[in-house]
C-alpha cells in the first residue's frame, strides 16, 4: 500500500497575524481621511452661512431704525447658531475731517456662534444716528 500524502489547506497563524495588521492600517486610514471630511463639511458650512446670518441681523437692525443689542438663536431653521449684538458709539479719533460726526456714528458689532461657541464670525459696520429734527 501507498501512503497518501496530507495536505492542509487553510493559513497559518503568521499569514493571518500579516492580513490583519494590513487590514488594520488600511481601515485606519480611511476611518482618519473620513473625519477630516466630516469635520471639513461642517466647517465649510459654518462659512458659507454665518456670513449670511450676519448679513440678516444687519439688515433686520436696519428696518427697525432704533438701537438694538441682544443676543439669541435663530430658531430651528439654523439649530446651533447663535447671535449676539451691540452698538457703541464709534471711536474717530483726532481727525478733522471725522470731526463733524462725532456722536453721530455708531459702530454694530453683530457676532454668530455656532457648536457652543467653537466657530465664530464677526462683522462690525457703522451707522450713522439720526437727529430728532433729522426725522
Amino acid at each position: 500500500m501507498k501512503e497518501q500524502q496530507r495536505t492542509t489547506a487553510g493559513f497559518t497563524l503568521l499569514e493571518v497575524m500579516v492580513a490583519v495588521a494590513i487590514l488594520a492600517i488600511a481601515l485606519t486610514s480611511l476611518f482618519g481621511s473620513q473625519s477630516a471630511s466630516v469635520s471639513l463639511a461642517a466647517e465649510t458650512r459654518f462659512n458659507i452661512q454665518a456670513p449670511l446670518l450676519a448679513r440678516m441681523k444687519l439688515a433686520e437692525f436696519q428696518a427697525a431704525q432704533e438701537p438694538m443689542t441682544g443676543m439669541g438663536d435663530f430658531g430651528d431653521d439654523f439649530s446651533g447658531f447663535t447671535w449676539e449684538l451691540s452698538t457703541e458709539e464709534a471711536f474717530l479719533g483726532d481727525s478733522e475731517v471725522m470731526q463733524p460726526l462725532e456722536g453721530k456714528l455708531q459702530q454694530l458689532t453683530v457676532t454668530i456662534h455656532w457648536g457652543d461657541e467653537l466657530y465664530s464670525y464677526q462683522i462690525d459696520t457703522y451707522v450713522k444716528v439720526q437727529d430728532e429734527d433729522e426725522q
